[in-house]
């Protein structure tokens, strides 16, 4: 029978949280190249803004949870981040700009950060 520290379940959960974290990201990633590559007016853009919103909400709320292990000032950094990611890609759904590009760089240099 195998038996499991406490301490190797919480660092397999923690891996498994940031390959999913770094795969959502991916998918974000490539829904808004997509998007970059096809117009701000598409389906595909929509479906791009709608899934960033959705991720950058969700990882926004993890950051502000007391729970969450990620140094003080890195959550903040991060929550700074996401909000602007957030309006960015409002300003894009609203049509008052088409900055995909900025969206996708900032995606992916938080997508590599992730160790």
């Amino acid at each position: 029978m195998y038996q499991f520290s406490y301490a190797d379940i919480q660092s397999d959960s923690v891996a498994d949280a940031k390959d999913r974290e770094k795969q959502l990201l991916g998918r974000s990633i490539e829904l808004l190249m997509t998007a970059r590559d096809v117009g701000a007016g598409s389906l595909e853009a929509v479906r791009a803004l709608h899934f960033a919103n959705r991720l950058w909400t969700t990882f926004i709320e993890d950051l502000g949870s007391p729970e969450n292990a990620l140094p003080q000032e890195l959550r903040a950094n991060l929550i700074s981040i996401g909000l602007w990611l957030l309006r960015e890609a409002e300003e894009v759904r609203q049509g008052r700009s088409d900055n995909f590009e900025g969206l996708i760089e900032v995606s992916q240099i938080i997508h590599d950060g992730i160790q």
